[in-house]
Parts: structure tokens; C-alpha cells; sequence
């Protein structure tokens, strides 16, 4: 999380020509209709960011700042629409009800060149089917100017990866001129066709983080110079943001009601240019000395189901109208830490992560980029993957088209996807910290008496184990905090 302690001119909304789930959505990436299939380009050189920035913190001190210039948001959040019970005890898969396309753009992260990736790792990162990267990565962007070599050594990177970057100006300490020589150099001199494009991050912490009397008023205009100066340079790129330090429903604390003011007011302001509405969210630590637990975590990956319909809701509210969503950070902690039991380097922050990214495909958010690849917040450290990559090892394997799933269990969590050639995919999450035997009806398909099986759990790294059988009125049985993927032929 960056800056922690740590239609245009005519005023019309800009067109969006393709929809993912009855939103307007990007168009021109493309997740593999086999969801098995590798997403790499071997032709491609590999990304090697030089080692550099620390991060700067100041999200503590921010905890205590109130925005300026911002008044109180109207909006009510319209409430989560209550889910359809369980017509089946236990677990409940309707191969048949099709909820619709997964945006191919939720398996993201963020990158940058302070936050070197081990060249032993590169194949390792590879093999995750990561399908869209930022950069670069934080509040680095805001410290410092983006070089063009960067960019080359980023687009490469990407290109290795088959994942669509999107490239985060620099606002704070930059100019909308060099924001427009850098779309110049990314798509007409280079011709790379980056078209998801961000400017600045964390806007509402810049005061945090030593722009003295920086407040959203300021932040709007800014904001609108800089996409015009981009968007006169390529009128096809998509613009994400603000790109907020954190974003909740129905905040009750000062410090996220402001949070809230800060994204309506921009939305009102610029609304007309913002393709894709982007939040950050970390939900811990509540206080910076002291880790979350993992009950903190079981229990709060539930709130994905608030906060994105209070999101739209704003959105609605400030433009008249939907505009996709992103979360273009997300982490279970803002603060650094390790060595814990539900610190971001634990098994349990990853169990954490598969329960809050079916929660976001469930959502229809059009993208979601984890923090980060590397580094403390990574899914890879320095010699080795940490837990939250076997996430996306799982995920990798997972459909592209829900089906509607249900569960009687809030500890037991099922998600279910179709592939291309109708091969249904269910993830199970078991957030509990025992096994669990459960009943799993699956109707509206071609019976089938065994699932392929795969396995992350304590034991198991996203492995392929004996094939589950498959029966009427049969039972799963899913280990202690895991995951688990049923590959049901149909």
C-alpha cells in the first residue's frame, strides 16, 4: 500500500464498448478459454527491475489527518442483496446457472523497480498465470520519475508474463506534460499499446506523506489536466483510478468517512473521464505494533460482500450511472510483518486471499491486483514462493464463466466456474482450522462419478491428489484451512 507509513472536454462520459457481467468493461485481454493453458510468451525477455527504493511509511500519521476541502458524502450504500438460500444442505453447485464471464483481469499484482524479483524465481512467477501487472508499484511512482528503460524492462516483463500492464503516472512532484510523454514514448514511439493507465496513488495520504495542504479540490483538477494531457496523446487508453489508500462500507471512523468523501468528490468531478473506479483495501492492523490474528482474518474477508455494492453505489450516485471497478491493492495488512500466524507471509493470509478473491469474481469486479509480487507484501520472497502464490497456482486452473454456487457453512466457502468446453470447476475454501466432511450436490450437467483434485493446504502446494468420488447424496471431505479444486468433467 503506497504512501503508507510505508467524452472529455464536452463534459460527456467516455464510451465503453465492451461489458463484463452488464458493466461497461476494458476490452483487448483475453484469459485463455482453457484456464490449464499456459499464459506465456517463452519468445519474451525477462523483467530484471534494479533493487532501489525503501518504502515510506506514513500511514500511521494518516490514521489521525482529516481531508480537507472535501464535504461529507450524501450516499447511502444500497444494501447487499440478501444471497438465495442454500436449496441443499451442505455444499450446493448449479452447473447449468450461468452467472455470467469472469473478467480476465482479476489475477493481477503490482510491481516496480523497488521491488527486485529474484532472476532463481522468474519461471517460478511465470507459471502463476498472473494476467495484469501495475507499475510501479506503490508510492515509488510519486517519488520518483519513471525512466523509459523502466517501462521497456516492465512491457517485457509483462510480455513474459502474457498479463496486461497498467502503468500508474506520477502526479505528486510531476507534471501532466511529463505524464503525456510518457503515454508518447509507452504508445507511439514504442508502440506497446499499454492501455490501462493510472495517475498517482493515494492521493488522499499525499498530505501524510509531506504535501502540505494537499486536499481533494486540488487533487480533482490536477487529476482532470493530467488525463487530458494523456488522453490527447492516445484517446484509446483507459484511465483507473483514485486509486484511494482505503475504501469501506458504511464507514463509521473519521479517518474512512473521509476515505469515502475523498472518492465521491473526485468521481463528481471526474466522473466523465474515469474508465475504471479503483479502491485500495487493507483491513489491518488496527494498530501498527500488532499483527492481525487469524480470527481477525476469518472474519473479515465477509466484508468484500459490503464494500463493493457500496462502492458501485457511489459510483452511481456521483456519475448517474455504473462504471466497472477495480481494486488495484489489496493486502490483508498495510504494515509490514512476518513471522506470524496470520502475518502476510503465512499460510493463513493465503486462505485469507482465496476466500476474498472468490468473493471479488462473485462481485464482478473488473480487476484486482493483490499487493505485491515481491518483496514483504509479496507472493514470493527471496528463494521461494510464499503461501498466497499457491492461490493463484489454484485459481490458474479455475473456469471462466460462474455458476451459482452456495454453502450452509460461513467457514466453508464454494465458488464454481465453467470452462470453454464446459468442464466445471469448483473451488472450496475451508477457513475452519479442522477438517470438514460435507454433502456436495451438483446439479444441471452430465453426471460424473470423480473429480480431478487439487490441494493447498499445510501439507499439499497446489498439488494434484487421488480424484474425489462423485455420488448422489455423496459427501467432500476438505482439510483444515485450505483449498481445495474439484475439475468435474461434463
Amino acid at each position: 500500500m503506497a504512501g503508507r507509513i510505508a467524452g472529455r472536454m464536452s463534459g460527456m462520459p467516455r464510451s465503453h464498448s465492451q461489458t463484463y457481467h452488464g458493466l461497461a468493461s476494458p476490452a483487448g485481454v483475453d484469459r485463455p478459454a482453457n484456464s490449464t493453458e499456459s499464459r506465456v510468451d517463452g519468445s519474451r525477455g525477462l523483467y530484471q527491475p534494479s533493487t532501489g527504493h525503501n518504502r515510506v511509511v506514513a500511514f500511521a500519521a494518516a490514521m489521525t489527518f482529516l481531508v480537507s476541502g472535501c464535504g461529507s458524502a450524501s450516499v447511502t450504500p444500497t444494501p447487499t442483496p440478501t444471497p438465495a438460500p442454500t436449496p441443499s444442505a451442505g455444499l450446493f453447485v448449479d452447473a447449468g446457472s450461468d452467472q455470467g464471464l469472469i473478467s480476465p483481469l482479476v489475477y493481477g499484482t503490482n510491481t516496480g523497480p523497488w521491488l527486485p524479483v529474484p532472476f532463481d524465481l522468474q519461471s517460478t512467477i511465470v507459471a502463476a498465470g498472473l494476467t495484469t501487472i501495475t507499475f510501479p508499484g506503490g508510492n515509488w511512482g510519486d517519488e520518483n520519475d519513471v525512466t523509459e528503460d523502466q517501462v521497456d524492462q516492465f512491457i517485457a516483463f509483462c510480455r513474459q508474463l502474457n498479463a496486461a500492464p497498467r502503468i500508474v503516472v506520477r502526479l505528486k512532484g510531476g507534471t501532466a506534460a511529463q505524464a503525456a510523454d510518457l503515454v508518447k514514448y509507452a504508445n507511439v514511439t514504442k508502440k506497446y499499446g499499454v492501455k490501462y493507465w493510472g495517475i498517482g496513488n493515494e492521493p488522499d495520504l499525499y498530505v501524510a506523506n509531506g504535501l502540505t495542504g494537499y486536499n481533494v479540490d486540488r487533487y480533482n483538477k490536477d487529476w482532470r489536466e493530467w488525463a487530458k494531457a494523456m488522453l490527447a496523446v492516445d484517446s484509446t487508453i483507459k484511465l483507473v483510478g483514485p486509486d484511494v489508500s482505503q475504501f469501506v462500507a458504511n464507514p463509521s471512523a473519521d479517518y474512512l468517512r473521509a476515505r469515502t468523501d475523498w472518492l465521491s468528490s473526485f468521481l463528481k468531478a471526474n466522473g466523465d473521464l474515469v474508465d475504471i473506479v479503483s479502491i485500495h483495501r487493507y483491513p489491518f492492523p488496527l494498530d501498527p505494533q500488532v499483527p492481525p490474528a487469524i480470527d481477525d482474518l476469518r472474519s473479515s474477508s465477509k466484508e468484500w460482500d459490503d464494500i463493493i455494492p457500496a462502492l458501485r453505489a457511489v459510483v452511481r450516485a456521483q456519475t448517474g450511472h455504473d462504471l466497472p471497478v477495480a481494486v488495484t491493492e489489496v493486502n490483508s495488512s498495510w504494515a509490514m510483518n512476518s513471522g506470524g500466524a496470520a502475518t502476510m507471509d503465512s499460510h493463513y493470509n493465503a486462505i485469507w486471499f482465496a476466500d476474498v478473491l472468490g468473493r471479488l469474481m462473485e462481485q464482478k469486479v473488473t480487476m484486482v491486483d493483490q499487493f505485491a509480487l515481491a518483496g514483504d507484501w509479496g507472493i514470493v520472497g527471496s528463494s521461494a514462493p510464499k503461501p498466497m502464490y499457491y492461490d493463484f497456482m489454484m485459481y490458474r486452473r479455475f473456469g471462466t464463466r460462474l455458476v451459482r454456487a452456495a454453502s450452509d457453512d460461513p467457514l466453508v466457502r464454494v465458488y464454481a466456474a465453467t470452462r470453454v468446453d464446459g468442464t466445471l470447476t469448483v473451488v472450496i475454501v475451508n477457513l475452519g482450522d479442522a477438517s470438514a466432511t460435507k454433502p456436495l450436490t451438483i446439479v444441471g450437467g452430465t453426471p460424473a462419478t470423480s473429480a480431478e483434485t487439487w490441494v493447498f493446504d499445510q501439507v499439499h502446494a497446489a498439488e494434484k491428489i487421488a480424484a474425489t468420488p462423485l455420488s448422489a447424496g455423496g459427501t467432500v471431505t476438505v482439510s483444515a484451512q485450505s483449498v481445495t479444486l474439484l475439475v468435474v468433467e461434463q
